[in-house]
């Protein structure tokens, strides 16, 4: 795969999913208009809690490139190559429609086949609790199952202190993909996988299963 710009890789994206029967819905605003819970959108999702909710009901797909501005992870930037103050979070969603098959299932086939992004350098993360997921992973994608790490709600829960301390709202299970820059990039060495922090794993997609309302 070559360089690509920013404005392809979103193109690529929503004409993907628009392809996959998805509503394309324009970014909203960086200060939320309708949701007193949030300082600034931090999330494509933070749109569309009334459909997750339920509250609305005429969109069953949607996707989505969200100006996104995170307060929380302002410490972060500059230390590590991976957080952002301000960025753009393409995102595609479903309200009580598709669920984790596909939504796995599209993810990998947008990766490997729309962005020619080698399988083999892939690896994948899902809740410790979530067999479902890893079962998709494992039997209909084929993956090796040392490449699927299952981790806590620090790792693969969203958002990550909600079963905890909340917010109240739409959260879940979720599953991220991650591109391996190789054993030259980070510790070195033979067994780093996806849960060490030394910078080798990239993340480049979370999948959120928003299948509860805290």
């Amino acid at each position: 795969m070559g360089l690509m710009t920013t404005d392809e890789i979103r193109d690529r994206f929503l004409k993907f999913f628009e392809g996959k029967a998805h509503k394309i819905v324009s970014s909203d605003s960086l200060i939320p208009q309708n949701d007193p819970t949030l300082l600034f959108s931090g999330a494509g999702m933070n749109q569309f809690k009334d459909y997750f909710l339920g509250l609305k009901k005429d969109m069953k797909r949607a996707a989505s490139s969200q100006k996104c501005l995170r307060t929380g992870d302002l410490d972060n930037v500059g230390k590590t190559p991976y957080h952002h103050s301000f960025f753009e979070m393409l995102g595609n969603f479903s309200f009580g429609d598709y669920f984790k098959k596909e939504a796995i299932q599209w993810a990998w086939e947008f990766l490997t086949d729309e962005m020619n992004i080698s399988k083999e350098r892939l690896r994948v993360s899902v809740h410790e609790k979530d067999e479902e997921a890893y079962a998709i992973w494992k039997d209909a994608i084929k993956l090796r199952p040392e490449w699927i790490v299952k981790l806590g709600d620090k790792g693969n829960f969203w958002p990550s202190n909600a079963p905890k301390d909340g917010p109240n709202g739409p959260c879940g299970p979720c599953s991220e993909i991650y591109f391996d820059q190789g054993e030259q990039v980070g510790c070195g060495k033979k067994h780093c996988n996806i849960d060490c922090d030394c910078g080798r794993f990239a993340e480049i997609w979370n999948l959120v299963f928003t299948q509860f309302d805290r």
